[in-house]
C-alpha cells in the first residue's frame, strides 16, 4: 500500500485526556488532599480519580452519574492509561462528592487561577493601560427548593449565587465565592483583597459608598454606574468632547449626612451618550487621570463577565448537578471552574489560536484518542511535517 501524507502517523502514547491532565500540578494537588485528609480510609476512587471522573464529565458533557459510569465502562481497556485504577461506580462517585471536602477542589482551582493569571498578564486589553482590570459580578443558578433545601432563596425557590471577579486579561476568574441566593452582590466587596493600582469595574448593585471608599483607601480604582437618586453637587467641570459621546466630565462631592460621611472625598462623574444605541449612561469613578473615553470603554468591557457566565453555563455542567448536598454542588462548581482554567492554561502554553469554546468542542469528542495533544487542538493532525521514509519500491521507475 502506498504511503501518503493524508494518512496520519501512528501515535503510541497516552490518550488525550491523560495528556490534558498532565498539565495539572499533581504534587500540589496531593499536598492539598493530605491537608484535608481527603484520602483517609479511602480504598477505591481516590481524590485524584474523583477529580478525573468529574473533569471527564465536564469535558464530555455528561448529564448524570449513570451517564459517567456507562461512558467510562465502554472504554474499560483505556481507563488505566487515563489515571483510573478501577472502574468508576456511580455510587462511589456520589459518596465522594457528598463527603469529601469541597475546599480541596476550591484550592486546586485557585492554584490553577494563579498560574493562568501569570500566563495572561501581558494579554492585550485593547486599551492603552498597564493596570490590571477586573470585572466584578454575580450570577444566580436556580435550583429546586424541595431537592436543595439548604439553598433557600425565595418562598418557593432555591438558588446558589456565584460571585466572580474576572481578570479581563484572558477572562480568568481570580476570585469566586459561592453562596446561597439571598446574599446581596455588594457583600462580595467585603471578601476581596484589593490590589493597589488595579481597576475594578462593577454595575450599580455594588454602589455602597462606605465600601467604595475603603477600596479607594487601598490605592485601587473603581468604575461603576451612578444610581438615579444619587445626591451630589458639581465642584468642577472639565472640557467634554460631545463628538465622542461625552456630554460632561465633572468632579463632584456627595451630599447628605450619610453619603458625605461614608465617602468624604471627591468623585468623578461622566455622562456618556452611546452613539450606536442612543442610550445615556452616567459613570462614577475615583480615577481622575484616565481620559473620559477610556473610563467609558472600561465599563463597556465589564460585559466580558456577563459573557463568561453565559459561556460557563452553556458549556460546563453546572446547571444539572450530580448531587444534592451543599458539598456536592460546590465540588462540582469548583471542578467546572478548574477545568475551564486548565484548558485556558493549555491554550496559552501550547500557543493555540483557537477559542476556548473550539478547544472544548474538540476535546469533547477526542478524549479517548491516542494522538499528540498539540496536534489535535491545533487542527493539523493530518499535516505531513516530515517526508515519510519508506522502502516501498517505485513501480513507475524505469
Amino acid at each position: 500500500m502506498f504511503s501518503t501524507c493524508l494518512e496520519p502517523k501512528m501515535y503510541i502514547g497516552k490518550p488525550l485526556f491523560s495528556q490534558l491532565m498532565d498539565f495539572l500540578p499533581w504534587k500540589t494537588f496531593h499536598r492539598i488532599v493530605e491537608r484535608y485528609d481527603g484520602d483517609h480510609r479511602v480504598r477505591t476512587l481516590t481524590c485524584a480519580e474523583q477529580y478525573r471522573a468529574m473533569a471527564f464529565a465536564q469535558l464530555t458533557y455528561r448529564e448524570s452519574l449513570r451517564d459517567i459510569e456507562t461512558c467510562l465502562s465502554v472504554h474499560a481497556s483505556k481507563l488505566y492509561h487515563m489515571g483510573f485504577h478501577q472502574p468508576v461506580r456511580r455510587s462511589t462517585l456520589a459518596d465522594a462528592n457528598e463527603r469529601r471536602d469541597w475546599r480541596i477542589h476550591a484550592e486546586v482551582a485557585q492554584r490553577l487561577i494563579a498560574q493562568a493569571q501569570k500566563l495572561y498578564a501581558v494579554e492585550d486589553l485593547g486599551l492603552d493601560l498597564t493596570n490590571t482590570v477586573y470585572a466584578l459580578d454575580a450570577t444566580t443558578i436556580d435550583l429546586c427548593l424541595s431537592v436543595f433545601p439548604w439553598a433557600h432563596f425565595r418562598t418557593t425557590k432555591a438558588a446558589v449565587k456565584m460571585h466572580t471577579l474576572l481578570d479581563l486579561r484572558g477572562n480568568i476568574p481570580s476570585f469566586i465565592h459561592i453562596s446561597n441566593g439571598k446574599l446581596h452582590d455588594v457583600h462580595a466587596l467585603d471578601m476581596l483583597m484589593p490590589e493597589a493600582g488595579a481597576i475594578y469595574v462593577m454595575d450599580r448593585a455594588y454602589v455602597d459608598f462606605a465600601r467604595l471608599h475603603m477600596l479607594h483607601q487601598t490605592g485601587a480604582f473603581f468604575v461603576t454606574r451612578a444610581k438615579s437618586n444619587m445626591n451630589a453637587h458639581r465642584v468642577y467641570s472639565a472640557p467634554a468632547d460631545r463628538v465622542t459621546g461625552i456630554i460632561y466630565d465633572q468632579t463632584i462631592s456627595l451630599d447628605g449626612n450619610v453619603n458625605s460621611r461614608n465617602y468624604p472625598g471627591h468623585l468623578r462623574r461622566i455622562r456618556f451618550k452611546d452613539p450606536e444605541t442612543g442610550k445615556t449612561l452616567v459613570f462614577i469613578t475615583n480615577n481622575f487621570a484616565l481620559p473620559a473615553a477610556t473610563i467609558c470603554a472600561l465599563y463597556k468591557s465589564r460585559w466580558q463577565v456577563e459573557l463568561f457566565f453565559k459561556w460557563i453555563k452553556q458549556n460546563l455542567r453546572i446547571k444539572r448537578f450530580f448531587g444534592t448536598s451543599e458539598n456536592a454542588v460546590k465540588t462540582q462548581i469548583w471542578i467546572a471552574v478548574s477545568v475551564y482554567v486548565l484548558v485556558a492554561i493549555v491554550k496559552k502554553r501550547l500557543n493555540l489560536d483557537a477559542s476556548l469554546y473550539t478547544l472544548l468542542q474538540i476535546l469533547s469528542v477526542t478524549l479517548f484518542e491516542k494522538m499528540p495533544l498539540h496536534q489535535t487542538l491545533a487542527g493539523d493532525e493530518n499535516r505531513c511535517d516530515h517526508p515519510q521514509i519508506t522502502n516501498q519500491l517505485n513501480l513507475f521507475a524505469f
